[in-house]
């Protein structure tokens, strides 16, 4: 088979693989359909790691999917030859303190796709995969909202994990495809007042289509004082969702006493920094969002009923063989660029 790999820094090429196995009773074949190019695939591909996650060469990166089951080993029961499915790329133990204490995406074992260090990549044609990470999806759904579920699952975690939603006045800052992964939610859950920012004028526009109050252009409006204006009293809630020390800033600003930050976003640096002074007199809670805990069924759900729309998430497509020139455009945010996917028929 044929699997697109990293080569070095910005580099990738095609090459030829052996066939994946099945080797456990609960594997289960999958032929791939489409996969989404993630932030996170893109620092791998840029900066050849993610903190201590590290990429050894060569490597296939890619963990949004969807595919169709080819074949099943001989416990399986969930999913069975032919049916189209969603992919979690998270592989807990099921044995550790953490994935007894419900927690299973901060497992102590964990293996998740295209991770350095844990498990290839799904920009492949077949991957072999736990029948616990196979979602079935009913033929309304296609193999693009499908491989979307599983950045909106971060969506869903961060909002059910951050404070009540109906009425609240809330902050999204940088809207890539994990904003609005939130802003989706927020808004079926009852969110009051949106304030969006992010710095591509066609990602404000998507914004609002989707239901933000206020959207700001963070290279061309002082944020702070915009949100201020519009929003004495502060906001009761921020998701950070673009990994850059600004953002963190403004939302040290813009939360009210009481209020809570949500990180998402992946900064290219180690460590962040704060106002000691403004966390404590605001009494901020802080919260990280680790990739998503039990959230890709409700996300899958949630879209199947038309509670969620993602159709504008995914704005440009590419060929298998052109997955480069998608990774090229994410990483360089060209073209007004929210989420790239690639096909693979």
């Amino acid at each position: 088979m044929k699997a697109m790999v990293l080569t070095g820094i910005r580099q990738m090429k095609m090459q030829e693989f052996p066939m994946p196995e099945i080797k456990n009773n609960t594997d289960v074949l999958i032929k791939m359909k489409v996969v989404g190019i993630c932030g996170s695939d893109v620092h791998y591909y840029t900066s050849g790691k993610i903190g201590n996650q590290i990429v050894q060469y060569p490597f296939p990166v890619g963990h949004e999917g969807a595919g169709e089951v080819v074949s099943v080993g001989k416990s399986v029961t969930t999913v069975k030859p032919g049916d189209r499915i969603a992919i979690e790329p998270a592989m807990p133990c099921g044995d550790c303190d953490q994935c007894k204490a419900d927690r299973p995406h901060t497992c102590r074992k964990l293996l998740f796709l295209g991770c350095p260090g844990q498990a290839d990549g799904c920009l492949s044609e077949y991957i072999v995969m736990p029948q616990s990470s196979c979602f079935r999806i009913p033929d309304t759904m296609s193999y693009t909202q499908a491989a979307i579920s599983e950045p909106l699952a971060i969506g869903v975690y961060a909002v059910n994990q951050s404070i009540p939603m109906k009425g609240a006045t809330i902050g999204i800052l940088g809207f890539g495809p994990i904003g609005m992964s939130v802003i989706l939610p927020a808004i079926a859950k009852g969110a009051g007042k949106i304030f969006v920012t992010d710095m591509i004028d066609e990602r404000l526009e998507i914004a609002k289509s989707c239901g933000a109050t206020w959207t700001g252009n963070a290279k061309r409006v002082d944020i702070v004082s915009e949100i201020k204006n519009n929003e004495p009293l502060l906001l009761d809630v921020i998701f950070e969702c673009c990994g850059k020390q600004e953002a963190m800033d403004q939302a040290i600003e813009l939360l009210k006493p009481g209020g809570k930050l949500m990180i998402i976003g992946i900064p290219e640096f180690d460590r962040w920094n704060f106002s000691v002074d403004k966390l404590r007199h605001k009494e901020i809670c802080i919260q990280s969002v680790r990739r998503q805990n039990h959230s890709l069924a409700e996300a899958l759900s949630s879209m199947e009923n038309g509670k969620l729309n993602v159709e504008k998430m995914a704005t440009h497509r590419f060929s298998f063989e052109k997955t480069k020139a998608g990774f090229d455009m994410v990483s360089s945010y060209q073209d007004g660029v929210m989420k790239a996917m690639i096909d693979f028929d």
